[in-house]
C-alpha cells in the first residue's frame, strides 16, 4: 500500500494529540510526508505556504473548525482530495462535510487499514482526474474548437465566438473532468466561489448557452448532458 517514487504528502489537521501523533507514525510508516497542525489558523497557514497530495481534517478544531477550513480550502483549491474525520456520525454532519466540498468522511473511532485504504484510493483517483483532464489551450470536438486562453471557439458552423470567462470556466472543468458527472457544488466552488453563490438556474442558463454554440441540437445534447439532481457531464 505504500506510495511509489517521491513521497506523496499529506496535512494532517488533529488537535487531539494522542489520536495525531499516531495517525502520523502510521502515515510515514506507509511512506507518506507529513505536515501537522493541531488547529485551523495554523492549518491555513501551512496550506498556503506547501503543495499537498492530500488533506486530513477534523471537524471540531480550535479557532477556525474543519467545516469551515473545507470551505476555504476549496475556494483556494478545487483539486486537493478532503478527508473528514469525525467524531460527529449523523448524516446531517455528514452531508454538510461533503456539501461543503469534502470527498470522504469517516468517523470516529475507525479502522486504521480502513483510513489507509479510503487515502489511496483518493489520492489514486485525484492522480486519474488530473491525468485525464491535462491538455493545453486548445481542446477539440465534434467540429467545435475551443481556445481557453484567447476564450475564443470556433463552432461546428464554423463560426467564430467570444467565450465569457465563466462560460470558459465552466466548460473547462466539464472537460477536465470528462465522462465524469460534475456535482453543482463543485461547478458553483469552481467557476463562482463561495463569496459569490448564484442561485443553480445560474449554472443551468450557462449551460444552455453551452449547448447553444456546441450542439447540433441543444435540445438533444451529445456533448453537455444533465444528469438530473447531480449537475452536469460532458461525453465524448
Amino acid at each position: 500500500m505504500s506510495p511509489k517514487n517521491k513521497k506523496l504528502s499529506i496535512l494532517l489537521v488533529e488537535d487531539e494529540e494522542n489520536l495525531h501523533e499516531a495517525l502520523k507514525l502510521n502515515l510515514e510508516l506507509e511512506g507518506y510526508s507529513v505536515s501537522s497542525a493541531f488547529d485551523g489558523a495554523t492549518a491555513i497557514t501551512i496550506f498556503e505556504s506547501e503543495y499537498f497530495d492530500l488533506i486530513i481534517l477534523d471537524i471540531m478544531l480550535p479557532e477556525i473548525d474543519g467545516i469551515n477550513l473545507t470551505e476555504f480550502i476549496r475556494l483556494k483549491n478545487i483539486e486537493v482530495p478532503i478527508l473528514i474525520l469525525s467524531a460527529k456520525n449523523s448524516s446531517a454532519d455528514r452531508v454538510l462535510g461533503l456539501k461543503k466540498g469534502a470527498d470522504d468522511y469517516l468517523t470516529k473511532p475507525f479502522n486504521l487499514e480502513e483510513l489507509l485504504l479510503r487515502i489511496q484510493k483518493l489520492i489514486e483517483k485525484n492522480k486519474k482526474l488530473q491525468d485525464k483532464g491535462a491538455f493545453g489551450d486548445t481542446y477539440s470536438f465534434g467540429k467545435n474548437t475551443i481556445d481557453f486562453k484567447a476564450q475564443e471557439a470556433t463552432t461546428f458552423l464554423n463560426e467564430k465566438i467570444q467565450l465569457s470567462k465563466k462560460e470558459s470556466m465552466l466548460l473547462k472543468l466539464l472537460i477536465e473532468n470528462k465522462n465524469e458527472v460534475v456535482p453543482r457544488e463543485k461547478i458553483l466552488q469552481a467557476v463562482w466561489g463561495y463569496n459569490v453563490y448564484p442561485t443553480t438556474r445560474t449554472i443551468d442558463n450557462f449551460i444552455l448557452n453551452l449547448r447553444k454554440y456546441f450542439e447540433k441540437d441543444s435540445r438533444d445534447p451529445k456533448y453537455i448532458l444533465s444528469v438530473h439532481g447531480v449537475g452536469y457531464k460532458f461525453s465524448i
